[in-house]
């Protein structure tokens, strides 16, 4: 029986209930480290009736988190199918609908218990906001535990959370033991209570740990919980100590059969004590985990590095000997553990695998992270692979982090490796990628020079790939300055090289710019070549250039005051862009929606959106720009007085674009502003700044 948990314990049951009835929920399970989240979720499930399905999932501390790494400790007691494009990877368009299936048919109610939260991977955002949204039709139940601790207002998480619809959230906060609870505890152990919640705070699991230890006075009882445990892994046989140090190296749970394969099959006797002891959890499955996270980091902090690295050499070599239908699911823990035993060769093998099926799952941010594993040991690696593993790095970064003096710097270095081996096709793309990141960053003049030299690079080859490439990123930038004939005919010059290669990517690049430039020019056949543009990008899984169609169609919408238009693609295009760690892309479309909020005379809301784009820290200028623009305009309009200074500044950055959709409008902005301010004078010199 858990002490003082009766109400969060009943708020569980009654989700359980309203879930069985065709209501289901999510419920959030708050609360620090060491409050007894999962004894809590425990107790639940042996008191949730009979037909209630309960599966567990846990997201784990690893250097990378393993992508969707609670469905995947599900996947097979939960439905078949959905293991099956587990294992081959599905993309989440897939995969999802074919839980959701899942869920739908099963019979009676399913409780899904995602532990650990605050470790999660960007896929199983996405699958928590997915699922969230559509959970109060199905008998469903979502838990959700975490760290209160470690959530702050720009963790994912908290933004994932916002998004779920209130009606369907439960939110249950775990507290400390109170200090009647704490002496209860300590009379049941025949052990004194003085100063124990003092020092515990009322912590049960500190509480419990140090109840423990076999000191007899209080007064001795350990200063810190970490020496609460090493005290108790020192009584412990040299044989329960091992399996609890191997186990320790192991973020999360540990199959049996990986226990066996570490330590021989003798242990299971040694694992048996570990459990009785209330060391170590079994699951249904006979998979083990420690009581408590916590006491697996103390148990970790005990090894020294050289032992730790031994240990994650051993686990990686165990995990690669699976059979290879299952190992891509293990690919993020094999990473993990290679890098944990400083092996490069390995982490070279593995990482670039591991970021190829993050990146094909939308986890973005995760596939950045095992190619900065990778390049730790880039200094290793042959010079073709060095190249790649920035040129890699550089892409993902550049869609899902916002470092772009680190992204611009990995794309020389690519470049000069690339000169090295005499790969002018390799050469032209990463200089191409260079004008885009300048061009974000609003430095047009570096942007176009790139371009340039993409385009006398790649002209030395035979019409190839990088050719139609380097030819459609000089549409886009004659396309960004209103040179719109230009724009059509190199776009029309890479499209005509693109179909006759049959390349796509470069095709759907290319429609983008030429029917930008049409719509803006007011010429027929705009709109549906950015449909098509949008349509394959989608279909061939090009998230990049999926979220510039949305941008750039929907931009042509507003402009155009096709207000319904505008409102479903920036809607499909944000939800989009966040589902796919596209952080850069999805601001930019939010600017774009607060100027549409403007258009259409809802000037609180716009300034609303664009102020929380502008809060957003290293954000390249580009990409704040609309919402810059418009929060000036908006406050100039609502009388407020930093308005006109919020223009000047937008003006300022827009002049180093050159760019005249980032003039124009903050030109006719700041004559409103004079107009309004009866200044004639400030006026007539902006509309005369706008004549050819």
């Amino acid at each position: 029986m858990l002490l003082e948990r009766e109400d969060p314990l009943g708020a569980l049951l009654a989700a359980a209930e309203r879930a069985a009835a065709g209501h289901g929920g999510t419920v959030l399970v708050h609360g620090e480290a060491g409050l007894g989240k999962t004894s809590l979720l425990r107790e639940f499930a042996e008191n949730a009736d009979r037909d209630c399905r309960v599966l567990w999932g846990w997201c784990e501390a690893l250097f990378t988190p393993r992508p969707l790494g609670p469905l995947q400790d599900m996947a097979h007691l939960l439905d078949p199918r959905v293991a099956a494009l587990l294992e081959e990877t599905a993309a989440p368009e897939r995969l999802f609908p074919a839980l959701l299936n899942a869920l739908q048919r099963a019979k009676g109610t399913t409780v899904l218990i995602f532990e650990d939260m605050h470790w999660a991977d960007n896929a199983t955002l996405d699958l928590v906001r997915y699922l969230g949204r559509r959970v109060s039709l199905l008998r469903t139940m979502l838990v959700l535990s975490m760290r209160r601790e470690d959530l702050n207002a720009d963790h994912p998480l908290t933004h994932v959370l916002g998004d779920l619809p209130a009606a369907s959230v439960r939110r249950v906060t775990l507290k400390p033991l109170s200090p009647q609870a704490v002496t209860m505890l300590a009379e049941q152990a025949g052990r004194s209570a003085d100063g124990l919640y003092r020092i515990t705070e009322g912590n049960p699991f500190f509480v419990t740990e140090l109840l423990s230890s076999s000191e007899t006075e209080s007064a001795r009882v350990p200063d810190s919980i970490r020496d609460a445990v090493w005290s108790r892994l020192s009584r412990l046989t040299p044989g329960e100590r091992d399996v609890l140090e191997v186990m320790s190296i192991m973020p999360g749970s540990v199959e049996p059969w990986l226990i066996r394969a570490l330590l021989g099959d003798e242990t299971e006797a040694l694992v048996d004590r570990c459990v009785d002891r209330g060391l170590l959890r079994r699951d249904d499955q006979g998979a083990l985990t420690f009581r408590h996270e916590l006491a697996r980091e103390a148990t970790l902090d005990r090894l020294s590095l050289s032992l730790q690295r031994s240990l994650h050499s051993k686990v990686e070599a165990a995990l690669s000997e699976v059979p290879a239908s299952q190992a891509s699911a293990l690919l993020s823990r094999r990473v993990h553990h290679a890098g944990g035993a400083d092996n490069g060769e390995r982490v070279l093998e593995l990482a670039p695998l591991a970021a190829r099926q993050a990146a094909r799952l939308g986890a973005h941010r995760e596939a950045a992270s095992h190619l900065a594993t990778a390049l730790r040991y880039v200094d290793q690696a042959p010079p073709e692979l060095a190249a790649q593993l920035h040129e890699d790095w550089a892409y993902e970064a550049g869609l899902a982090l916002l470092v772009y003096d680190a992204i611009i710097e990995a794309r020389h270095r690519a470049i000069a490796i690339w000169r090295q081996l005499d790969r002018v096709d390799k050469i032209g793309l990463n200089l191409r990628w260079l004008s885009r990141l300048h061009w974000r960053r609003g430095e047009g003049p570096q942007a176009e020079e790139y371009a340039d030299q993409a385009v006398h690079e790649v002209e030395r080859l035979p019409p190839g790939p990088e050719v139609a490439m380097a030819y459609s990123t000089r549409s886009q930038l004659h396309m960004l300055h209103y040179r719109f004939d230009e724009a059509i005919e190199w776009g029309e010059r890479a499209i005509s090289l693109a179909d006759r290669l049959g390349e796509v990517e470069t095709r759907v690049h290319a429609l983008n710019n030429v029917g930008t430039a049409l719509m803006f020019a007011d010429r027929p056949g705009g709109r549906e070549r950015l449909e098509e543009s949008l349509a394959l990008a989608l279909e061939h899984g090009l998230h990049d250039h999926a979220a510039r169609a949305y941008t750039n169609f929907a931009e042509c919408a507003v402009v155009a005051k096709d207000f319904e238009l505008a409102e479903r693609l920036l809607a499909e295009g944000i939800a989009f862009c966040t589902r796919h760690d596209l952080d850069s892309a999805a601001q930019y479309l939010l600017g774009r929606q607060a100027q549409l909020c403007m258009e259409q005379g809802r000037f609180r809301e716009a300034a609303t959106i664009a102020q929380g784009v502008m809060n957003v820290e290293r954000l390249p200028m580009v990409m704040h720009l609309p919402a810059l623009t418009v929060l000036g305009t908006v406050r100039v309009r609502l009388g407020e007085t930093d308005g006109v200074d919020l223009l000047q500044r937008a003006f300022a950055e827009g002049q180093t674009t050159g760019e005249p959709q980032r003039i124009v409008p903050v030109r006719l902005a700041l004559t409103e502003a004079a107009w309004l301010a009866e200044d004639i004078g400030a006026g007539h010199a902006q509309l005369t700044e706008l004549r050819p």
